[in-house]
């Protein structure tokens, strides 16, 4: 039996109204944490020049970007990594 692919597996568990709701809640912060990323590669810096600029250590970054965990970000450690970047953030309501 072959093992499923990563779309047929999500598909699957997003069939389970409970996963699908955890999975939507959570989808705000795996969106921002992209977006992290994402400037600070465009800006071509390194999650050490970004720390030191936030005065702060290089697992805090790692931790921030990180796909792997739920942590959610304060407003003020967005800020702050926005201006190590010397980017703005934009709050958008929809």
């Amino acid at each position: 039996m072959s093992r499923p692919t990563f779309e047929e597996f999500k598909k699957e568990a997003l069939s389970n109204p409970e996963v699908k709701k955890e999975y939507d809640r959570l989808a705000p912060i795996f969106r921002i944490k992209k977006e992290l990323l994402t400037a600070r590669l465009k800006k071509g810096l390194t999650q050490e020049e970004v720390a030191r600029r936030m005065k702060t250590s290089k697992s805090n970054i790692s931790r921030l970007e990180s796909l792997n965990n739920t942590y959610a970000p304060s407003l003020n450690t967005l800020i702050k990594y926005a201006e190590a970047l010397d980017c703005e953030i934009e709050v958008v309501l929809k």
